[in-house]
């Protein structure tokens, strides 16, 4: 921060609200009059505004820039200042003279213009008035707090809503056509709301208060709020500071630290946000949710897409200031990509005017080298993708003895007919064969294109179909990649196998002692695999009630968190314990009809990896549908770890990814009916206990959202990316499902009319329709019954 005016004042203005606008700012002088500096040029003379009877308590600057209006309050007068022509009456020799639109009002303790500079709220006491800004009128008196206001904003989207805040801990939605409370929030905190703050962009409305608590809300069209966020200046401070490395266990630091962190709370004292403050040419997309908030000890910038932290800039950092702690800020767009703080002292009286290029944050936020799910090189030759399975030798045949062969030669054989009925009727003419078989032939024509998925559609949001499966608990399940059938692994033991319009019976496999905790497609679609909690894989093959590989509890030590199929089919990956398998396999379903235990299918340990502190694997991830050297690991101890297959170890590594540890991890990977952008494949989703759901970004290495309107307090509810890569869909313990847009963190949909919590969901990769599994809860059990699996599709 880089310190441009310094004033000393008379009198202490550390709670007064101050203007600063892009081309001037104000301040009260001998309590009465006011000083108008140019920013431009600081070294002319201000300009001196007088009329005020009383000592002045809130200034503010207008939306607009011609004419630069001004107003400012005192207990006698509200006065409505035009700049310009107050300059041009000063050089003339002439008194400055404003308009007066309001009188005798109170004590005022906030002003503010709408964005069209026609109206100006006034705070008094519990009281807002609605004044107009070019004649004496009050146009609105508005009174239903319970406590004195401390701000009021116009919506910038809609002129007749305003919102206020009190210190009775709540904020009112005001219409202001009927003059009456159309949404009033709960009960926040125990420390009353100082702020209001509007994004336009994203239509939400923040609030902040004395002990550094914000609340980001969605403000719907009928006026109503939902959260869609919280935060905690002071647990995201100490988040960022273990992050950074800055917190140390020494007992001499830490007795410093204590002598330093004399202020308790951090409160919220004003709001901006970065991207009003750029030009809209070089406009950078990070700052479009870049949050500054002005506290007592410093300005605190805030990811609002992700609820962290970014950095923080101390006043104590600067020993060049003059300004320790702050009563009051002011913000206002500068030039050439800056911002102007306008600061009052809170001990000192004493206002600064600040100024702070946003290339300077950027440059603190320049993100590392990442990562590309896309290989940029072919493998090295001693990686473990290039291993291969070796062919056996061929055997010479040994000459003479009984050669093996079928004793009858057709798969069928015609019967005699000895047992059946007489024929009656001998003879019937076939009239409807050429209809029969032009009907077939298109079906089979229609059947066998492969339909693009809609990538306008909108999000499914309507039941379809309804399923029990009785008391059988539903671990997990997936689709097929043509999205015709779908794989559901049992906490019986059993795997179940549907078809995608769930009608009829499904196929029931069997094998397992213990629940099954992972299925997984192949590519072709010909092979499944399922893995237990008896330590135990299976891989299955169409038309077989018994599995071709059977890999036993005898290998692992640990019950296998996830598996599934790698690199084209080509490898088995899956995880268990701290170690990462990989395996390369050869199916053959033949069988010895007298040995049948003996299976003909080979596997072959490639490589084992362990992760970088032997903490147990809880989940895993990686993309099959196309060469990928990268495979996502989460670990017990709340980290990410990233793998690269083609080095055979752990490339990359997010510490404290989550405030618990993954329970699911989920990638951006399309379908084979859809295709987006090639840096969409590069992110993907992470689920955690009491922490909502992160969507990351491999080319940073960052979170870049967060999603958290769900309620997930203690089950393992999963997410899902819809194949064309515009919704996100997660379950939650409030009988519902979750969607939402991935560019927003507020949610679109609540899929209601799930009798329990929701499990998991999955998005069908060919058509606009969504699976989710709804759970019963029985006493303190985990894996949870599921009683229904409902299917919600688009209405056309």
């Amino acid at each position: 921060m880089l310190e441009k005016l310094s004033l000393t004042c008379d009198r202490l203005l550390s709670h007064r609200q101050l203007a600063c606008s892009h081309s001037y700012c104000g301040i009260p002088l001998n309590g009465k009059d006011m000083h108008i500096y140019s920013i431009r040029d600081l070294e002319q003379k201000p300009l001196l505004l007088t009329g005020h009877h009383g000592e002045i308590s809130a200034m503010t600057f207008g939306k607009g820039s011609r004419p630069m209006l001004l107003c400012s309050a005192s207990a006698d007068y509200i006065i409505v200042w035009d700049i310009e022509l107050c300059q041009r009456r000063t050089q003339e020799g002439k008194v400055a003279a404003g308009t007066v639109i309001g009188t005798l009002l109170g004590e005022v303790v906030h002003l503010s213009f709408c964005f069209s500079d026609e109206q100006v709220a006034v705070c008094s006491g519990s009281t807002v008035y609605i004044l107009s800004s070019k004649r004496h009128e009050v146009t609105s008196t508005l009174t239903s707090h319970l406590g004195p206001l401390t701000s009021a904003e116009f919506c910038p989207w809609n002129k007749d809503i305003l919102v206020t805040a009190s210190e009775d801990r709540t904020f009112k939605v005001w219409d202001l056509k009927i003059e009456a409370v159309c949404y009033q929030s709960f009960v926040l905190s125990a420390s009353p709301l100082l702020s209001v703050f509007f994004l336009k962009e994203s239509r939400h409305l923040i609030t902040g208060s004395t002990d550094g608590q914000v609340w980001c809300f969605a403000l719907s069209e009928d006026h109503k709020c939902h959260l869609v966020t919280k935060m905690d200046l002071q647990k995201m401070e100490k988040r960022h500071h273990m992050h950074q490395g800055t917190v140390s266990h020494q007992s001499g630091a830490s007795e410093q630290s204590a002598v330093d962190n004399v202020e308790i709370s951090k409160p919220v004292l004003k709001m901006a946000l970065c991207s009003s403050f750029t030009d809209t040419i070089n406009e950078h997309k990070t700052d479009n949710s870049w949050l500054c908030i002005g506290s007592s000890d410093g300005l605190y910038v805030v990811d609002l897409a992700t609820s962290e932290l970014l950095t923080v800039l101390y006043f104590k950092d600067y020993a060049d200031l003059s300004v320790t702690m702050a009563g009051s800020w002011s913000f206002s767009p500068g030039q050439d990509e800056s911002m102007l703080l306008l600061v009052s002292s809170l001990f000192t009286p004493c206002v600064v005017l600040f100024e702070l290029h946003l290339c300077d944050l950027r440059r603190m936020q320049a993100y590392g080298e990442g990562f590309s799910v896309f290989p940029s090189s072919p493998p090295l030759p001693e990686s473990p993708l290039n291993a291969e399975l070796k062919k056996e030798p061929n055997r010479p045949k040994k000459k003479g003895g009984i050669k093996e062969q079928p004793l009858v030669f057709h798969t069928k054989v015609k019967s005699s007919g000895y047992t059946s009925a007489p024929r009656s009727v001998m003879f019937s003419p076939k009239t409807n064969i050429l209809k029969n078989l032009s009907f077939k032939t298109a079906n089979k024509k229609t059947g066998s294109l492969l339909r693009d998925y809609p990538e306008d559609s909108a999000a499914p949001t309507i039941p379809h179909k309804h399923l029990s499966t009785g008391k059988k608990p539903v671990n997990c399940f997936q689709y097929s990649g043509d999205g015709k059938q779908i794989l559901c692994g049992l906490g019986d033991s059993s795997v179940l196998l549907y078809k995608s319009s769930l009608s009829g019976n499904p196929t029931v496999y069997t094998g397992h002692d213990k629940p099954v905790s992972s299925v997984s497609w192949s590519l072709n679609r010909q092979w499944w695999l399922s893995a237990s909690e008896d330590q135990s894989l299976r891989l299955w093959t169409h038309g077989s009630p018994e599995p071709a590989i059977i890999m036993s509890n005898t290998i692992f030590s640990k019950p296998i968190r996830s598996a599934q199929f790698y690199y084209l089919d080509k490898f088995l990956l899956l995880a268990s314990g701290p170690s990462l398998y990989l395996y390369l396999y050869n199916v053959d379903s033949t069988r010895d009809t007298i040995k049948r235990y003996q299976q003909r299918s080979v596997v072959k340990l490639a490589r084992c990896i362990t992760t970088t502190s032997s903490t147990d694997i809880t989940a895993m991830s990686a993309i099959n549908d196309f060469f990928s050297y990268i495979v996502l690991v989460c670990g017990s101890d709340r980290s990410i770890q990233l793998f690269d297959m083609n080095m055979g170890r752990v490339a990359s590594e997010l510490p404290d990814a989550h405030s618990r540890a993954v329970h699911c991890i989920t990638q951006n990977r399309g379908s084979m009916f859809s295709t987006q952008a090639q840096d969409s494949y590069n992110l993907f989703l992470t689920s955690a206990v009491t922490d909502g759901v992160k969507i990351w970004d491999l080319r940073t290495l960052r979170c870049v959202r967060r999603y958290e309107n769900h309620l997930n307090r203690c089950h393992p509810c999963s997410s899902a990316i819809s194949p064309c890569g515009r919704f996100i869909a997660t379950g939650s313990e409030d009988n519902c499902a979750y969607l939402y847009d991935i560019r927003c963190s507020s949610y679109l949909h609540k899929l209601q009319k799930h009798s329990d919590t929701v499990l998991s969901v999955a998005f069908n990769p060919a058509t606009p329709e969504r699976k989710t599994l709804s759970s019963y809860c029985s006493g303190q059990t985990v894996n949870t019954e599921v009683d229904s699996a409902v299917c919600s599709r688009m209405s056309h």
